[in-house]
């Protein structure tokens, strides 16, 4: 078990992780979810022993990541979040250089990345610099897995890729969950949330909820509706100034709102847009999702105007 006990970190004025406190179990896919800033990458790093905390304690399966980096740091297969791979070696030349730092090869610990580097050992001569994005990723992570860690550490793995490659990597994940492997990722997508056993949900240096996804899901309070207009950033500022307004965000092509009132409050809102000049007027139930929670817990009062 991975415990992290009231951490935090500074770098001189800026708070970056403030009391966190995390239980991750055995074989666990955990997730850390938030936005770019929210402490994600600074957290990671002191799992890791790259950094050391200001305050708390963290232990690895009963051991103190700063007293015993060395030992720590076999235990963990790490992927930062910018590729950090040797860009003049090849593909095998890096998994190889990899495996024998760890003191180890591919050979013996091959069943573990077989799935992932069959997708790119056709390439296996091309420089590392030379790969698209996915292949990047399936690189990386295959040189993180070679020393067949216990945990595996990954820092926004899927930022910069195209949909297909992120969907492929969260089908290895779940394959290499399978294994029992714990897997500790971060990411600022909330879709990939989902995917989760659990999620910490993380902002500002702090984590705002930890718990399944569905269970966080479950946890927004609010009617919810889903507004557009012809004009919908019009209609965003509008619905801003809207003295029943409690919440409203874009989220995709409509306005997630949520209103002070209970009961049916879309006629009085289709009546407001309406006095505004709004056309094409779509005002609908919607249920709410992983994001709606986590902008909720932001306390995420848009009515003041920008």
């Amino acid at each position: 078990m991975i415990k992290i006990q009231q951490v935090s970190k500074s770098f001189e004025k800026v708070q970056a992780v403030r009391n966190v406190s995390l239980d991750i179990e055995d074989g666990e896919l955990f997730g850390v979810i938030g936005p770019d800033g929210a402490g994600k990458t600074t957290l990671f790093r002191m799992v890791n022993s790259l950094l050391v905390p200001d305050e708390g304690h963290i232990s690895l399966w009963g051991i103190d990541p700063v007293k015993n980096y060395r030992h720590v740091r076999t235990m963990i297969g790490y992927m930062p979040g910018k590729f950090s791979l040797y860009y003049d070696l090849t593909i095998e030349e890096n998994l190889k250089f990899f495996a024998t730092v760890f003191g180890t090869t591919v050979e013996e610990n091959y069943h573990l990345i077989e799935g992932i580097y069959k997708q790119i050992e056709p390439f296996k001569d091309r420089p590392a610099g030379k790969l698209s994005g996915g292949m990047k990723q399936k690189l990386a992570l295959s040189c993180a897995l070679i020393h067949k860690p216990k945990l595996l550490v990954l820092d926004e793995p899927t930022t910069g890729v195209d949909a297909v490659s992120r969907k492929e990597f969260w089908e290895m994940l779940q394959e290499l969950r399978r294994k029992h492997i714990t897997i500790l990722v971060s990411t600022p997508y909330m879709d990939e949330a989902e995917m989760c056993d659990r999620v910490a949900l993380m902002q500002k240096g702090e984590v705002l909820a930890c718990d399944k996804p569905e269970v966080l899901t479950s946890q927004f309070n609010r009617p919810l509706l889903g507004i557009k207009t012809a004009d919908i950033y019009r209609c965003l500022l509008d619905l801003r100034h809207y003295p029943q307004t409690e919440s409203v965000f874009p989220f995709g092509e409509y306005l997630h709102y949520t209103d002070q009132r209970t009961g049916d409050v879309k006629p009085h809102i289709e009546a407001f847009l309406k006095e505004k000049g709004h056309q094409a007027i779509q005002v609908i139930d919607v249920e709410p999702d992983i994001e709606d929670r986590f902008m909720q817990l932001m306390g995420n009062n848009s009515v003041n105007p920008d």
